[in-house]
């Protein structure tokens, strides 16, 4: 009896310094970016901290595809509708429909777009490096539309400074306590000479980046997250050739791919040629450059440490790069 006693004090006592612990380390469990969240890293060392510039919620109009003077077709970097506030600024009136819906742009899609009302002259097929082999080798396959209606969500403009409470304690203990005990070793580990990467397991990698601090907000600025699995080859001659297919079934229109550069490519592998080979092939706006000519001049938070996206700074920059596109061939 006295021993099922000592185990339950012990047992009673091991949970309350559990709970004190994970209560108290708590707050480290909310996160407001997605590599921050998925690393279990704080987002007081990872996130971003200088102001964003203000976008005018009017300019994230998505009008009717019957309406529309362009169709875009997006994925994640689309669906916030802030580069395309370029676009609507200028007088431009845009339409996007998200990979989601528009599943792939099959064999009919000139015969199947007209179907439904398009009259624009123009289409933006835009994807994230990251997906853009799998999207492209669907699309080229795909020889019947099988577009899906999803619910449109609301759009509205993006925090221009990111406000964290130090207070929230709607996550979890483990969490918590992980969150704590990623940051105790990253400690370790950055004050290191040699420190170059280390992977934080569910898809993280954190590598130190030259002049970080000259192109990051956050506190831990030589340091940034990415995603472990990007890409580091290069795309070959064979994606040239499968975007020609997609690009001579747009019969009558003008089709512009904005392909994303990956965090990842920006910053630690500008060496890739696939973008200098689609802007001379097929006119497309030319990203990587972009970026690296933002990086290079020393653009803040383009790609926010904590974030796999752009930031708004970075949005806008690629709205202006496509608006340029689309004033060139309007005079072509």
């Amino acid at each position: 009896m006295k021993h099922a006693r000592l185990f339950s004090i012990i047992v009673f006592a091991a949970l309350a310094i559990y709970g004190a612990v994970g209560f108290y380390f708590l707050p480290l469990a909310s996160f407001t970016g997605p590599l921050t969240r998925m690393g279990k890293i704080p987002e007081s060392l990872f996130g971003w901290t200088k102001e964003q510039p203000a976008i005018d919620p009017s300019n994230l109009a998505n009008v009717s595809l019957q309406e529309a003077d362009i169709l875009v077709i997006g994925d994640s970097f689309s669906i916030p509708h802030l580069w395309q506030s370029v676009l609507v600024k200028n007088g431009i009136k845009v339409h996007t429909e998200t990979w989601e819906s528009m599943r792939d742009v099959c064999d009919d899609f000139s015969s199947w777009l007209a179907s439904r009302g398009f009259k624009g002259r123009y289409v933006a097929i835009e994807v994230v490096e990251h997906n853009f082999k799998d999207t492209l080798n669907r699309s080229v396959s795909c020889r019947k539309m099988d577009y899906r209606t999803t619910v449109e969500l609301p759009v509205a403009p993006p925090p221009r400074i990111m406000v964290r409470n130090a207070s929230d304690y709607s996550g979890r203990f483990s969490v918590g306590i992980e969150t704590e005990l990623h940051a105790l070793q990253y400690e370790w580990l950055s004050a290191r000479p040699d420190f170059s990467t280390w992977y934080l397991g569910n898809n993280v990698r954190m590598n130190r980046v030259k002049d970080g601090c000259k192109l990051f907000s956050h506190k831990s600025c030589n340091d940034a997250l990415f995603l472990a699995d990007d890409q580091i080859d290069d795309f070959g001659e064979d994606m040239l050739d499968k975007m020609q297919i997609v690009d001579d079934r747009l019969k009558g229109l003008s089709l512009i791919w904005v392909i994303v550069p990956n965090k990842t490519t920006s910053y630690l592998h500008p060496e890739k040629q696939f973008w200098n080979r689609i802007e001379r092939r097929f006119q497309a706006p030319n990203l990587l450059k972009l970026t690296r000519e933002k990086i290079v001049s020393g653009t803040v938070d383009l790609y926010p440490a904590n974030e796999t996206h752009l930031s708004t700074t970075g949005y806008l920059m690629l709205g202006d790069e496509i608006y340029q596109r689309l004033k060139a061939r309007q005079h072509q």
